[in-house]
């Protein structure tokens, strides 16, 4: 099979992301769960519009690459809630490497090279950009879910805490963002979106 087959093959077998549905509703569509192929769209160019905020210096095409893909892999292991047992992460993590394999080895494998060390990059959270693409993946379902009156936080009685904690990459990343997060993480207390705890 040459390069362009495998290229055309992938792009094929990605479509399959579209039918991969995540606890995130679309208000603006009657509140339907969005799949992860929309949800990848929006963090990469969120993270476009926000690379601003940054203190650290990031190559922006890095960081877009990696939220393009970093979903990918929930085409064969599937989407876990953000706030799922630590146990249902580990299985996860499980799942998602043989996703990792599978996936980009229908590339080839000079872009299967690239695209596994990106989505690895993107798991591990130690780069410049590995960090900023994780913190706007993490951004997004916190301004979702305030437009949604709490959505899934009040669903699955999500704590403040949890939020914080799950967003804390942007403490020192980017201090602006991270003072919105805070703002709004109170202002969901206050109207029971979020525990007090």
């Amino acid at each position: 099979m040459n390069n362009l087959d495998q290229q055309l093959e992938f792009i094929m077998e990605i479509d399959k992301l579209k039918a991969v549905y995540r606890q995130t509703r679309v208000k603006s569509d009657d509140s339907r769960r969005e799949n992860s192929a929309e949800h990848s769209w929006q963090i990469a160019f969120s993270a476009i519009l926000l690379e601003e905020y940054t203190m650290e210096k990031i190559n922006i095409l890095r960081v877009v690459k990696m939220l393009l893909i970093h979903d990918i892999i929930e085409i064969d292991a599937g989407d876990l809630f953000a706030f799922a047992q630590d146990s249902n992460h580990k299985e996860q993590e499980i799942k998602e490497l043989a996703a990792c394999e599978r996936l980009f080895s229908i590339l080839p494998n000079n872009q299967e090279d690239e695209y596994k060390s990106l989505w690895l990059e993107f798991e591990e959270c130690k780069s410049a950009d590995s960090i900023f693409a994780k913190s706007i993946d993490r951004l997004l379902p916190l301004l979702i879910n305030m437009r949604s009156e709490g959505g899934t936080w009040v669903e699955h009685k999500i704590s403040k805490s949890q939020v914080l904690k799950r967003n804390s990459y942007l403490k020192n990343l980017s201090p602006k963002l991270w003072s919105y997060v805070e703002k709004e993480v109170n202002i969901a207390v206050e109207n029971s979106w979020l525990l007090n705890k």
